[in-house]
């Protein structure tokens, strides 16, 4: 049976870029659409050179209702979409709350309307265990089930908070409509080739790509926000899970949206159920690069938690996915993907680095995915 064509916003960036390989890897169509803003058109390319298929892309923005539609003109055999395109910081969401909720709540507006006229019932979206806020205020909620109260902390969170219950409202209006709401935790890691991987335009907000830059000279030291918590390090614990971990938990709920027997809209989370502190990640990426990095303690940002752990039981069981790569991995290959792409998508890639990795994963099966056969 021929394998269905997706449309994926944001397809460009970190985990949308996992993703459309993952997909491809798979079997899958995949129409990509970005503006770009975050992301470069380069993954497009490094897609291509590891699994050897290239991805449809066009470069359109996702609250852009025309782009959107000659998108689905032009390819009326898309059947689903996975959803990725939004802004993406808890800091800046705090600075800039207008144009989070004009992107990531209106943008989605604008999709759901455009799947709807053109009959595309089925969407995965990419939501975030920020929509929990702090958990630790309801007793017994850590690590984080579905059914923790909701009540996120900042702005960002809210937008996905809303962008839940906007989708959840589109579904049960339309009969035979689909929906997963993916609910992720810490995405780190890059492609085990280190030809693919994060590549965040201007300042980086997120705790490894910083360590990254801290690692290649880029940065001077890693700021440490906050180590007055009760962790047992004073710092903030969150649940890292590596990004083809993520891109595979995608296929699986994808693959459930598909399943003649089931309807509506349902929230799964995808982490790994083990938490680390702010110092641990520090010290497993030092290992990983060979050496210290330096850091520095500063206040508490506001919106941050103290613990963001996943309870993922649920996707186990209902979508049969779970997590296979463990923390040193993900640094390893975090590593692998900086010290030779320091300029990220702006290097020229290792050859050598593909090529190595290709003749490796040959060796273990032919296997082309990023992931290893269970």
């Amino acid at each position: 049976m021929a394998k269905e064509t997706v449309l994926i916003t944001g397809g460009t960036g970190y985990i949308g870029s996992f993703t459309a390989l993952e997909l491809l890897v798979a079997g899958y169509n995949v129409v990509i659409i970005d503006n770009l803003y975050n992301s470069s058109e380069e993954t497009i390319n490094r897609i291509e050179l590891i699994c050897g298929i290239r991805p449809t892309f066009y470069k359109v923005d996702v609250t852009d209702t025309p782009g959107l539609e000659s998108v689905f003109e032009k390819h009326s055999e898309i059947s689903s979409v996975i959803h990725f395109a939004a802004l993406k910081s808890v800091g800046q969401s705090g600075e800039i709350p207008a144009e989070y909720y004009r992107v990531n709540v209106g943008g989605t507006a604008q999709l759901l309307s455009v799947m709807k006229k053109y009959g595309v019932d089925k969407i995965v979206f990419s939501s975030s265990a920020t929509v929990y806020g702090d958990a630790t205020r309801h007793p017994g909620m850590i690590p984080i089930p579905e059914e923790c109260p909701l009540g996120p902390t900042n702005p960002y969170g809210r937008t996905k908070w809303f962008n839940e219950m906007v989708i959840e409202d589109h579904v049960n209006a339309n009969k035979g409509s689909a929906a997963a709401l993916l609910r992720y935790f810490n995405p780190c890691g890059a492609h085990p080739s280190g030809v693919l991987g994060e590549d965040p335009q201007g300042v980086p907000y997120n705790l490894l790509p910083l360590l990254g830059q801290v690692a290649v000279g880029k940065r001077e030291k890693l700021l440490v926000f906050g180590d007055d918590y009760q962790s047992h390090d004073g710092t903030a614990i969150r649940d890292y899970i590596h990004v083809v971990d993520l891109a595979q938990g995608h296929i699986a709920a994808l693959k459930k949206l598909y399943d003649p027997s089931f309807a509506g809209c349902k929230a799964w989370n995808l982490g790994t159920g083990r938490g680390s502190t702010v110092f641990e990640i520090i010290e497993a990426f030092g290992k990983a690069v060979g050496r210290k990095l330096p850091y520095e303690v500063a206040p508490r940002r506001p919106g941050d938690v103290l613990d963001l752990t996943a309870k993922p039981d649920l996707a186990r069981r209902e979508l049969q996915w779970h997590t296979r790569k463990t923390l040193e991995e993900a640094c390893e290959d975090l590593w692998r993907w900086v010290k030779n792409n320091p300029s990220g998508y702006r290097e020229e890639y290792k050859k050598e680095l593909l090529e190595e990795w290709k003749a490796k994963t040959a060796a273990q099966g032919g296997v082309t995915s990023s992931m290893e056969e269970d």
